[in-house]
């Protein structure tokens, strides 16, 4: 299966399957000494994981990592990093009855007309357990960022089916299983997901990331730009049917004296554009929104067809996320750190001697 990996000069390749034995990826490209523990994934990991609350699946994996390469005596040494999570909590038998049949929502179908084979465990390659070690990735990422540039990213979620945030505290984000930036209507969730798992159905979900402190200048138009590499990153993530850069399709009822953002000797008065001007980041905050579909495994009856082409009716049984957007929180942010650490290093490795004039304040301007 080709295009499994991702980025140029930080590019990131996964590999396993999510009732295989082991996942795991190999980070190419991180500058050396770079200080990196096992012990530097388990929070982010942790916070992808299933299991954590009734509201999403019962699978419960220990993720513990381990360096295989390109770590020496806690440091980066430049070379390619190697990491492997083994699968202890896999359970194939309730795939059984459904791996001659092609599951509506599912890559199922797309998957068997493209090779002519699938694993139907958990989804196989298709499944949200690959993402595991996206997450793992973007920890090392993150981390460089931080320590070289003084980024911080940070997602939410910031919508579950039609209930929308009624205030913004980031600091109540990581309180609560939702990663909602509202404390008192997390009840109101719980009910809403009890509900929605009584029924048997599925709903979908919104995840905003914002990068901040990131410097004007990173991106490479026209085919690289960092809004284009963001919204490729994001949309390869499993699940994603949408990605929005700043005010996204709201640009569409804005009118352009309203949508552009005026510039001033303080600065940006508005942020319409996301951080991003002609692909290029512009020294505001970098603003992503990433749209889930509803959970497609579902115990809910479903006419569909088998490999033979006969009708079938499908359930599925298993454990299953009844909104996959609850935990795709990490996900997306480690997407968006990836993309961010490449679009640095590339800045560094064409631009990194260019010096900028500074700008003259209006005082300063002639006439």
């Amino acid at each position: 299966m080709a295009s499994n990996t991702y980025g140029k000069l930080f590019a990131v390749t996964t590999f396993g399957e999510s009732h295989g034995p082991a996942i795991g990826c190999v980070v190419d490209g991180c500058p050396p000494g770079l200080e990196i523990d096992a012990a530097d994934f388990r929070h982010d990991l942790e916070r992808r994981a299933t299991g954590k609350s009734r509201h999403t699946s019962a699978r419960h994996e220990s993720d513990e990592v381990e360096i295989l390469s390109g770590v020496y005596e806690g440091r980066s040494t430049g070379t390619p990093i190697a990491l492997l999570i083994r699968n202890t909590d896999a359970r194939s038998r309730d795939y059984a009855k459904i791996a001659e049949q092609f599951r509506p929502g599912h890559a199922d179908y797309t998957y068997w007309h493209k090779y002519g084979i699938r694993d139907p465990r958990g989804g196989g390659r298709s499944s949200a357990r690959e993402t595991t070690m996206r997450v793992a990735a973007g920890v090392i990422a993150r981390k460089w960022l931080a320590q070289r540039h003084g980024i911080r990213i940070q997602g939410f979620l910031s919508q579950l089916g039609d209930i929308r945030p009624a205030s913004m505290d980031l600091s109540v984000v990581e309180d609560n299983p939702f990663f909602w930036p509202d404390a008192a209507q997390v009840p109101q969730l719980e009910a809403y997901m009890d509900a929605l798992r009584k029924s048997g159905d599925s709903v979908g979900a919104r995840v905003d990331v914002w990068a901040d402190g990131v410097p004007p200048g990173w991106g490479e138009p026209i085919y690289g730009k960092l809004d284009g590499e963001l919204a490729g990153a994001l949309m390869s993530i499993n699940a994603v049917k949408g990605v929005e850069i700043g005010v996204g399709f709201g640009a569409v009822t804005q009118k352009g004296s309203e949508h552009r953002d005026q510039l001033g000797p303080d600065g940006f008065a508005s942020n319409h554009a996301g951080g991003i001007l002609g692909g290029i980041s512009s020294g505001q905050r970098v603003t992503c929104s990433v749209a889930f579909k509803p959970t497609s495994s579902l115990r809910l009856p479903v006419d569909s067809l088998d490999i033979y082409g006969n009708t079938v009716e499908v359930v599925t049984t298993g454990r299953h996320d009844p909104c996959v957007g609850i935990r795709a929180t990490p996900i997306c942010e480690a997407m968006v750190a990836a993309v961010l650490m490449d679009q640095a290093l590339r800045h560094r490795a064409q631009c990194g001697d260019v010096e900028v004039p500074a700008i003259p304040t209006p005082t300063a301007i002639p006439g």
